[in-house]
């Protein structure tokens, strides 16, 4: 049985972590449509909806988001973490005693196998880009894995009596983000074995940089039988939302879609650049704020043009979605001025001047459009 041993996290390897945000020029900007929400649309790690979905967990310790911020995000990680699993131990303990008795009850004759796991993918935000299946699925399951990147919207779906769990990461902590995963690997495991129902849930689409192919490649090895329900991966949904098509006669005949940072670490980007700079290509960079100095410039020295259309898109097709237009030399920059956070998407290639966004911005400037 997998789940019950855990891995102690220790914040050792997680240190000097440093971020500067910084005042640039100002950008004109666009306002369209209106919203009164002004809390993510997504489960950040502390917001008070993960703890209601997740109660059940802590009957013996009532967890309190906390009300200040650490000087460390990921020190404060590393704390709640531990502090959880601590919690989360012995409902978890139960829940997979109660669902072994109801499997034997059920089974006649013979041993009725383990559950079936659903990889399933919830798109980018927008709970009405959801598939059929993907939604008869969330509704039919007994227990559901969800991370940061599934909407507060999208799990309003989820049915009354199913159990919900929080495992969402925090990138760039490596030695954290390994241990997490194959935690998530041995809950999948230990619930399956129970009989359960199990889903995962993951933005976008789960094969898409979403790591689901390591978690159906371990459960698969395990003898789990894994179905994997496709979801609108970023690129498309955001795209379709700005009016951008990722390839257009006569403008972009391919498009390639790249990681913003390697397994390792650090700024540079999968060293993609001098492949990627190819201006019939549309490039579409997932998880790339931190490293898209670096990104930029090298395919702006690898022959892609200064004067590229590029967009940046935070949080998009929810009602807090912002948008910053800029040219490659200026985009990096544009990004840092207008401040956007994680989840941002990066589209760069010609297609993004197609956009009926687009000619709002002019050469002097870039363009910050939100909704608000």
């Amino acid at each position: 049985m997998a789940l019950v041993q855990r891995i102690p996290i220790s914040s050792s390897s997680i240190r000097n972590w440093q971020q500067a945000r910084t005042n640039l020029s100002p950008i004109c900007c666009l306002h369209y449509n209106t919203a009164s929400s002004s809390s993510s649309p997504f489960t950040e790690k502390h917001s008070v909806e993960r703890y209601q979905r997740d109660q059940w967990l802590y009957k013996a310790v009532e967890p309190t988001p906390p009300s200040t911020p650490s000087p460390s995000p990921f020190e404060d990680e590393v704390f709640v973490r531990e502090n959880d699993i601590a919690s989360q131990l012995p409902e978890l303990k139960k829940l997979l005693a109660v669902l072994k008795e109801k499997r034997v009850k059920g089974c006649k004759g013979g041993d009725c196998g383990p559950g079936d796991v659903y990889l399933v993918g919830t798109g980018p935000g927008d709970p009405e880009l959801l598939t059929l299946k993907a939604v008869r699925i969330i509704q039919s399951a007994d227990l559901l894995l969800y991370d940061r990147l599934v909407s507060n919207d999208v799990l309003e779906l989820v049915a009354p009596d199913a159990r919900l769990l929080y495992v969402g990461k925090t990138a760039g902590a490596l030695s954290l983000l390994m241990l997490l995963q194959e935690e998530i690997h041995e809950l999948l495991l230990s619930f399956a074995e129970a009989g359960a129902t199990v889903v995962r849930l993951k933005g976008g689409d789960p094969l898409v940089f979403g790591r689901g192919g390591e978690e159906m490649d371990f459960l698969q090895q395990q003898g789990i039988r894994v179905q994997v329900i496709p979801g609108i991966t970023a690129a498309s949904g955001i795209a379709a939302e700005l009016g951008i098509p990722l390839t257009h006669r006569g403008v972009a005949t391919s498009v390639r879609f790249l990681t913003g940072h390697s397994r390792k670490g650090g700024t540079d980007p999968l060293f993609v650049a001098e492949n990627a700079a190819d201006p019939d290509t549309t490039l579409v960079v997932y998880m790339g704020l931190g490293t898209l100095p670096s990104l930029a410039q090298k395919l702006m020295d690898h022959g892609l043009p200064r004067n590229t259309p590029a967009v940046a898109v935070e949080r998009g097709t929810t009602p807090l979605q912002r948008t910053v237009f800029a040219e490659l030399k200026d985009f990096a920059t544009e990004i840092q001025s207008a401040g956007l956070v994680s989840p941002t998407l990066i589209i760069i290639g010609k297609v993004v001047e197609l956009s009926p966004l687009w000619p709002h911005c002019t050469k002097e400037s870039s363009c910050l459009v939100e909704t608000r």
